[in-house]
């Protein structure tokens, strides 16, 4: 005599503690401007630029100056 059982489970659809970006402000080298309001990758965290997509980097790590 088979046994039958229903399991309900349900996946958060946002994570809990999103990722932020670091301090400072963070620069695209594609549009030369330094962005406010970054983008950050769902699966791997990554902080892009809203306009073209290019990774940001901080000021201190562009070399300038």
């Amino acid at each position: 005599m088979p046994i039958y059982a229903t399991v309900f489970v349900f996946m958060a659809t946002s994570p809990r503690n999103p990722p932020k970006p670091g301090p400072g402000p963070l620069y695209c080298p594609n549009c030369a401007e330094e962005v406010t309001d970054p983008l950050i990758c769902g699966d791997c965290s990554a902080v892009i630029c809203r306009k073209c997509g290019t990774p940001l980097e901080s000021p201190d790590e562009l070399g300038i100056g």
